[in-house]
């Protein structure tokens, strides 16, 4: 596969420059805020997620093939991230830091030779059913794991259902300081979104809280903040793991790139069709395995095609990959000279920014509506598996909230593959009927008893069966003598006496120019090969312009023809004078 870079730098217009840069500053406003949330939700600290963003643009932008999408960080891929990697290593210890590292540099991995081997149909066997399931899941994940930080008491490690179960213990130990701080922002947040869709609603509330502990001194009063933050560019490697965690997170990191890889293609397609332009799906996961190798390199977490951002970004007037590498040097602006600001940042802030982020995800409606595509027929052929992509999409939902996200994922593939082979088993047979009041219309004797069925006796069958037959060989054949059509014109042909001798008869007399006679039967015998060639002739010669010299025919040497002039001799003279030579015919040298 050749790969060439920037390829929409080569049809850049100039005069998308203002938009591009526009677009930048306001997905700059989006991306910080976000990304020191999902670094958070990935359980690592904030600036993670702002390490991340600058390699991983800067890679996409040169070998992706959306003009749109914006990569970074993900609340999805967090919450996978963190599940996967707190099987191997404890949270906040360092070796959990240098695992979520790893697991972006394995994803990179993995998605550049899925993008090289031409890979890129594997996101269709997630059905948008099954993710609509998932990312219900997910967000409900998400949303009660940040909880605990907007009431400010401890959180419980385990699943949904027990984390939800640890918060309604813990009640009673809640930092009315903290939840205050934490509602202000989430209604700020939403309030903004609302009344002003086009602010930066998550920069504006970051801001407003950092203002609020400076002013108040919320940190002394029990307001928890992000505390000290390193500033300063990442430093560039590989992290310091053995060889062998590569091998323990690669089955973790196919899930990843599943989830990450589907959610940027339907954001990149959505915009690229609005756009009126092709989205190449390999071009894609080597453009965001590139991204999460350039992450991983600079010490940052897994990164994907955000739908959000990518909403803004195309929203401000984006046009091209510029609007990428804006985002990409104002984050570089902002870890080398504003990393101080986010020291003060409440945490219950950061935690309504995430829930905020995420609960636009809880799709109930979509859920309802998967239930009710069903048919009343279909109800009672397959039971349960009538309704296969509401089934499908619960399936993801409760294996998400049980049993954790990527056993989730998997459980809700597997269901999706068993209802379409439990349906693929017993297909549904309809009896057709005639309409009594409309003849010509069939409808299923199982939903319309009053239709007539068809009376089929033996040879009507036969009769059909050979039609059906016929029509797949291409033959027209009857089913009563079995005889095909130029097999029957064959048969007619044999009953018929021998015409042979009258036929030589016949072209006899038509070179003699005599009429042909009629045959024994009545009827004028069939012209041979050559009667029916002397007939194409002399229909030409009569056919032929008369301005043309001899008609325009030719010799068989493939020459013309010179016409022939008659020269007449001059008239006859008085006796005694010279007689004139005779006529003659000679051919014209004009």
């Amino acid at each position: 596969m050749r790969l060439a870079l920037f390829t929409w730098a080569r049809a850049y217009d100039r005069s998308w420059l203002r938009g591009d840069v526009l677009a930048g500053l306001t997905v700059w406003a989006v991306l910080v805020p976000e990304a020191l949330a999902y670094a958070s939700i990935a359980g690592i600290s904030p600036v993670i997620g702002l390490y991340a963003a600058p390699g991983a643009l800067i890679l996409y932008a040169a070998l992706g093939s959306s003009r749109h999408l914006v990569v970074g960080p993900m609340a999805a891929t967090a919450a996978l991230s963190a599940a996967a990697v707190g099987e191997l290593a404890a949270g906040g210890s360092d070796a959990f830091v240098q695992l979520t590292i790893t697991l972006a540099l394995v994803v990179g991995i993995l998605s550049l030779a899925a993008g090289l081997l031409r890979l890129g149909f594997l996101a269709s066997f997630i059905s948008e059913p099954v993710f609509k399931g998932f990312i219900i899941g997910l967000a409900l994940t998400i949303m009660v794991g940040q909880l605990p930080k907007l009431f400010g008491v401890e959180k419980i490690e385990g699943d949904f259902f027990e984390q939800l179960w640890g918060l309604l213990g813990e009640l009673e130990s809640t930092s009315g300081l903290t939840l205050l701080v934490g509602t202000a922002s989430l209604v700020l947040v939403m309030g903004l979104r609302r009344v002003a869709p086009r602010a930066p609603a998550s920069l504006v509330a970051v801001l407003a809280g950092i203002v609020a502990v400076a002013l108040f001194d919320l940190d002394a009063h029990g307001v928890a903040i992000v505390g000290p933050v390193e500033s300063g560019l990442p430093s560039l490697g590989l992290p310091d793991v053995a060889a062998q965690s590569y091998l323990d997170l690669s089955a973790a990191a196919v899930g990843v790139m599943l989830i990450g890889f589907a959610e940027g293609l339907a954001a990149a397609k959505t915009f690229a069709a609005a756009d009126h332009y092709e989205i190449d799906a390999d071009r894609e996961l080597i453009g965001v395995g590139a991204a999460n190798l350039g992450a991983g390199l600079s010490s940052g977490m897994v990164v994907g095609g955000s739908l959000s951002k990518t909403a803004v970004n195309g929203a401000a007037g984006a046009h091209s990959q510029l609007s990428g590498l804006v985002v990409a040097g104002l984050t570089i602006v902002t870890l080398v000279f504003l990393t101080a600001l986010f020291e003060d940042l409440p945490e219950a802030t950061l935690a309504a920014i995430v829930i905020a982020a995420v609960i636009d995800l809880v799709d109930v409606a979509a859920l309802l509506r998967l239930y009710r595509f069903h048919t009343s027929g279909a109800a009672r052929v397959y039971a349960v598996a009538a309704r296969p992509d509401f089934v499908a999409a619960l399936a993801a939902l409760v294996g998400v909230l049980v049993f954790d996200t990527l056993p989730g994922l998997f459980i809700g593939i597997g269901v999706s593959m068993v209802l379409l082979l439990y349906r693929a088993s017993r297909p549904h047979i309809a009896v057709l009927g005639s309409d009594p009041q409309r003849p010509e219309q069939w409808n299923d004797l199982a939903r319309h008893p009053d239709n007539r069925p068809r009376s089929w006796d033996r040879g009507t069958a036969l009769r059909e069966r050979a039609v059906l037959r016929q029509r797949r060989r291409g033959a027209r054949r009857d089913p009563v003598t079995r005889r095909g059509r130029h097999e029957g014109d064959r048969a007619r042909r044999r009953d018929r006496p021998d015409d042979r001798p009258h036929r030589r008869e016949h072209a006899h007399q038509a070179r003699r120019g005599a009429p042909p006679r009629r045959d024994r039967a009545g009827s004028r015998p069939r012209r041979g090969r050559g009667a029916r060639a002397r007939q194409a002739r002399r229909h030409r010669r009569r056919s032929i312009p008369a301005h043309l010299p001899d008609g325009g025919r030719r010799r068989r040497g493939g020459q013309r023809r010179r016409p022939a002039v008659k020269v007449r001799s001059p008239p006859p003279q008085r006796a005694g004078a010279r007689s004139s030579s005779p006529s003659i015919t000679m051919p014209c040298t004009m």
